[in-house]
Formats: C-alpha cells, structure tokens, sequence
C-alpha cells in the first residue's frame, strides 16, 4: 500500500486496498443437508419446518433454524441464529459447539460440514 507520509492521516489508493466481493446471502440449505446420508443420520423435519440432523449413536448434531432459532424471552440471542453444529465429546476430550447467523451463506456451512464429516471415523 503507497502511503504518502507529507500529509496527516492515510492516503492510498483503491487498486491498493484490493477491494473483493464476498458470498453474501442465505443460499440454498440443501448444500449442506445433502451430505447427510439416510443410512448415518437421523433427519427430523418440525412444525416449524426447522431440520434436525444427529448421527445414529447422538454425538453430532446440526440445526438448521431458516428463521432464527427459537428462544424464551430471556434469550432474544438466539433468534439470530440459523445454524448450529455440536460434536458431544468423550470421557477425556471436550466437544466443541459452534453457531451461524440465519444469513450464513449455505456453501459456508457445507464447508466446515464437510470437514467435519472427513475427520469422523467408524469405531
């Protein structure tokens, strides 16, 4: 970046600052939904029509919340949030837990859906 350093503050220019373009917007949910086989997964569909995705023995969980997850009165946070993943961890290794935005693009979730999935091993 050229920085003109004559002048107070900080001049550049905007081929510098390499301007991008980011994946914005929901997309489509089924990216990540279709990795999950019939075969390993338990799919839940509610009344609200939020998706529901455990494995068969209960350790990894996926909520999917296309309108924000619901919450009581005290916990207004969780509207906001339109993804949820979880890994249950054992007797030694904590779990881990992580939460996306309703917006979250779908190819985002698909990704770190499909690196989770690669870790996972049979015992």
């Amino acid at each position: 970046m050229a920085l003109d350093t004559t002048q107070p503050g900080l001049a550049t220019t905007v081929a510098a600052l390499r301007p991008r373009s980011w994946k914005l917007g929901a997309g489509q949910p089924m990216q990540a939904l279709d990795q999950f086989s019939a075969a390993d997964f338990t799919h839940i569909v509610d009344d609200r029509a939020d998706v529901h995705v455990s494995s068969r023995n209960g350790r990894f969980y996926l909520g999917y919340f296309p309108n924000g997850r619901p919450g009581g009165a005290d916990e207004d946070w969780v509207t906001g949030e339109g993804w949820v993943i979880a890994v249950t961890g054992t007797a030694s290794v904590p779990g881990y837990r992580m939460s996306f935005g309703t917006e979250t693009p779908a190819e985002i979730i698909a990704g770190v859906v499909a690196q989770i999935l690669a870790t996972s091993q049979p015992l």
